[in-house]
């Protein structure tokens, strides 16, 4: 009987000396990774989805019920530094559509009318995307960044970043964001709404660009309708820098711009 508890306490130390190590590591990270340093890691995974700071990206959104593709459209998105992003429609029966966004505002514009109109960004594009995840809005400028807990997911070491929004343009008011551990490429994310509830879950697709490592594809799961699940496909990304007038939403209800 001794011998027995012996043996337990020893076991119960050792659990309790694991469980002690594993809590001082992840509060040695947490110490490591200050506010500047977690500022990095978005940046980098930023960069991994958007490429240079004034960018082109042919971007093709599809839908899939289960297996079977259900819908798919086309859109070209044009960044500029400072939150910028012009979305031009290219899908059937959408040609001539524009999105403008500049930091917090957003406006649709149709091809027949001289009006723009306001819209956010939780408005819906296509299937489970919105027109914030098209317009690409980054995690380093519109999110304030902490560091959680480093843990493994989907056999590969990650650390868990929690996002709060910090402008008001931003799609969603929480993040939960995984990221490699090592290259900071981002793996899974969890957007959450103002509400509190889980909207969707993105999975990022690493793919090769210029020899390059790059998010190749975004795919989006509803949290409620899992069945559904949305693929925005990143087919090209240039450097490009459009004229400061092409972000004025004036101008653009007066141009079609169909060549761009």
């Amino acid at each position: 009987m001794k011998k027995y508890k012996r043996i337990l306490t020893g076991t119960l130390l050792l659990i309790s000396s694991s469980v002690t190590t594993a809590d001082t590591v992840q509060d040695q990270l947490h110490q490591v990774f200050s506010g500047g340093q977690v500022e990095t890691m978005l940046a980098r995974a930023d960069a991994y989805r958007l490429g240079q700071a004034s960018t082109k990206i042919v971007t093709n959104v599809l839908v899939y019920r289960g297996e079977e593709l259900e819908s798919q459209n086309k859109y070209h998105v044009y960044i500029k530094p400072k939150r910028k992003s012009l979305v031009l429609f290219k899908g059937a029966g959408e040609e001539g559509q524009k999105m403008l966004m500049l930091q917090d505002n957003y406006w649709l514009l149709m091809p027949r009318s001289r009006r723009p109109i306001r819209i956010t960004p939780m408005q819906k594009l296509l299937g489970g995307a919105s027109i914030g995840d098209i317009a690409t809005l980054t995690w380093s400028e519109d999110y304030q960044g902490q560091f959680e807990i480093s843990e493994t997911l989907q056999q590969r070491q990650t650390h868990k970043l929690g996002l709060v929004a910090k402008t008001k343009g931003a799609s969603y008011q929480k993040i939960s964001l995984w990221l490699d551990s090592e290259s900071y490429f981002p793996v899974k994310a969890e957007l959450y709404l103002k509400s509190g509830k889980l909207a969707k879950v993105a999975h990022f697709v690493q793919g090769q660009r210029g020899g390059q490592l790059v998010v190749e594809e975004m795919v989006l799961v509803d949290s409620i309708n899992t069945n559904t699940k949305t693929k925005i496909r990143y087919e090209s990304s240039t450097v490009h820098t459009l004229a400061d007038k092409f972000y004025n939403p004036a101008y653009l209800s007066r141009q079609s711009i169909t060549g761009l």
